[in-house]
C-alpha cells in the first residue's frame, strides 16, 4: 500500500510539472533565430504550410511547438558569387512570400519588435529575414539597402567562405597563413557602419575572431551570434570563446545556441567521418538527386535513422551549452538559433519543431525562474532586435 500511494504521488508531481512546463512554454513567446527551411523549399518544392513527413519545419508543426517568431536564413553556397549571389538571395525572399502570401492567416512578415509582437498576438507565426553570408551583398552598400527594405533584420558577415572584405572562421582557422588579409578591410569597416545605421543587426557567427574583433571595436549597436555554441564545451571554429562571449554580453548582444550535434559534441564529427565513409556510394547518389550536399546528408540520415541516431548526442548536451553560457555571461544574453533543416544531425529527442517544450522543461528542472526562461526563448530576441531598430 505504501509502495502504491508512493507511486501516485510521484505520478502527480511529475504531471503537474508537465503541465507547469507547457503552460509556460505556450506563454512565452518563443523566437528562433536561425532555420534553413526557405533553402531546403527551392530544392524539394514541399509546401511548408502544410504538415511535412520530412524536415524539422512547417506551420503545421510549428503551431504545435508554440514557435512565435522565426528567422528564415536566406542562404547561398560559395558558388554563387557576383552576378549571381544576390539575385539568389532574392529568390529566396521571394518564396518566403509565396509562403506568407498563401498562408496568410497563419504567418506574416515582420521587420520590428512592436509588429512582431502584434504578429503574436493575432495567433500568427512571425516571420523574418536573415541573410547568412556576406557574399550575397556582392561588394555593394546599395544591395545592403535593397535587402533591408525586403525584410531583412540581419546580416552575417560571412559564411564559412570569407568575403573580400570580412574573413570567415573556417578560413582565418584552416588558411590563415595564406589569406591576403585578416578581419575587416576598410570596405568592411564601412558594412558595419551601414548595417548599424539602417538598424539591421550584425551577426557573428561564422566570421572568425579577426574579423569579430574588428567588429566590436567598430559597432555602435547590440550584435548577435545567430546560431553559434560554446567553444569551452566543443572546440569547434564555429563555435565561440569565453572572451567572445563576454565581449557580446558587455555589448548588450545574445548569443543564440545551435542544436548541430557538431557543434555541441565534439566528438561527433570524427564518428560521423566514418560513418559518411561507410555510406559514400549512397551520399554520392543523393547528391546527385538533390544537387546539395547539406540536404542530402539530411536524406541519408533519414534513410539510415537506426543508424544516424547512434552518433546523436544527448540532450543534455544541449543544456549544458546553454547552462555554461547562462552562468558565463548571464540569462539576458542567450537565446535559442536551432539551425533546423541546415544540419543532418540534433540531439535525441530533437527531431523537428515541436520538441521546443523540452528545452523548457529542462530549463525548469535546471531550476531556471519563469522569468530567465522567458529571456532565453525569446524576449532577449525582441530586446536586441529593438535596440537595432529603436522599436
Amino acid at each position: 500500500m505504501k509502495y502504491y500511494l508512493l507511486v501516485v504521488i510521484l505520478f502527480s508531481q511529475i504531471s503537474v510539472f508537465a503541465q507547469n512546463s507547457n503552460q509556460l512554454h505556450q506563454k512565452a513567446n518563443l523566437i528562433d533565430t536561425h532555420n534553413d527551411a526557405i533553402s531546403n523549399e527551392l530544392i524539394t518544392g514541399v509546401d511548408l504550410g502544410k504538415l511535412q513527413p520530412n524536415g524539422n519545419f512547417d506551420l503545421v508543426r510549428a503551431k504545435r511547438g508554440g514557435l512565435r517568431g522565426q528567422v528564415f536564413s536566406i542562404w547561398c553556397g560559395d558558388q554563387y558569387g557576383n552576378g549571381t549571389a544576390f539575385r539568389f538571395a532574392n529568390r529566396e525572399i521571394d518564396s518566403l512570400d509565396a509562403l506568407i502570401k498563401r498562408y496568410p492567416a497563419k504567418i506574416k512578415l515582420v521587420r520590428t519588435a512592436a509588429d512582431l509582437q502584434q504578429t503574436v498576438r493575432q495567433g500568427k507565426l512571425a516571420a523574418m529575414i536573415g541573410v547568412e553570408g556576406g557574399h550575397m551583398i556582392e561588394d555593394r552598400l546599395d544591395y545592403i539597402d535593397s535587402l533591408a527594405k525586403r525584410g531583412m533584420i540581419y546580416l552575417t558577415l560571412t559564411w564559412n567562405n570569407s568575403t573580400s572584405w570580412a574573413t570567415s572562421a573556417r578560413d582565418e582557422v584552416l588558411h590563415g597563413d595564406t589569406l591576403k588579409h585578416k578581419g575587416l578591410t576598410d570596405f568592411g569597416k564601412q558594412v558595419v557602419k551601414k548595417l548599424n545605421k539602417l538598424g539591421v543587426m550584425i551577426d557573428l557567427s561564422h566570421p572568425g575572431e579577426q574579423t569579430f574583433n574588428d567588429v566590436m571595436s567598430l559597432t555602435t549597436k547590440p550584435v548577435i551570434a545567430s546560431h553559434s555554441c560554446a567553444y569551452a564545451l566543443a572546440p569547434h571554429r564555429r563555435n565561440l570563446k569565453d572572451y567572445q562571449l563576454k565581449a557580446i554580453a558587455k555589448n548588450g548582444g545574445v548569443v543564440f545556441i545551435n542544436f548541430y550535434s557538431g557543434f555541441l559534441d565534439s566528438t561527433y564529427d570524427a564518428r560521423h567521418e566514418l560513418y559518411l565513409a561507410k555510406h559514400k556510394p549512397q551520399l554520392d547518389s543523393l547528391i546527385k538527386i538533390y544537387n546539395d550536399y547539406d540536404l542530402a546528408s539530411i536524406r541519408l540520415n533519414a534513410i539510415n535513422k537506426a543508424e544516424a541516431d547512434q552518433l546523436r548526442p544527448p540532450l543534455s548536451l544541449l543544456i549544458k551549452h546553454i547552462d555554461y553560457m547562462v552562468k558565463l555571461i548571464g540569462a539576458d544574453h542567450v537565446g535559442i538559433g536551432s539551425d533546423f533543416d541546415g544540419a543532418e544531425s540534433y540531439p535525441l529527442g530533437l527531431d523537428s519543431v515541436t520538441d521546443y517544450p523540452k528545452l523548457t522543461a529542462e530549463l525548469i528542472k535546471l531550476g531556471y525562474s519563469k522569468q530567465d526562461v522567458d529571456q532565453i526563448l525569446g524576449g532577449n530576441f525582441i530586446r536586441v532586435l529593438k535596440a537595432n531598430k529603436g522599436s
